[in-house]
C-alpha cells in the first residue's frame, strides 16, 4: 500500500512530532538522551530535519540539470 505524496507531507511530520512529544514526556534524559542512535528521540528529531533538505537538494539537482540541458 502506497500513499500519496500530499498524504506523505502530512503523515510524516505528524509521525515525527508524535515521536518528539513521546520522547519528551517518557524518556528522563530527553534533551542529553537524544545523541543515541538506538533513542526514540534522535530519529523524531532527525526525520524532520532530513526530509527538507533531501527535497531541497533533490530539487537543486534537478534545476541543474534543466539548466545544463538547455543552455
Amino acid at each position: 500500500m502506497f500513499f500519496s505524496l500530499p498524504v506523505l507531507t502530512v503523515l510524516i511530520p505528524l509521525v515525527s512530532l508524535t515521536g518528539l512529544l513521546y520522547s519528551a514526556s517518557v524518556e528522563e534524559d530527553f534533551p542529553n538522551g537524544c545523541t543515541s542512535t538506538a533513542s526514540l528521540c534522535f530519529y523524531s528529531l532527525l526525520l524532520p530535519i532530513t526530509l527538507p533538505v533531501y527535497v531541497f537538494f533533490h530539487l537543486w539537482t534537478w534545476m541543474g540539470l534543466k539548466l545544463f540541458r538547455h543552455n
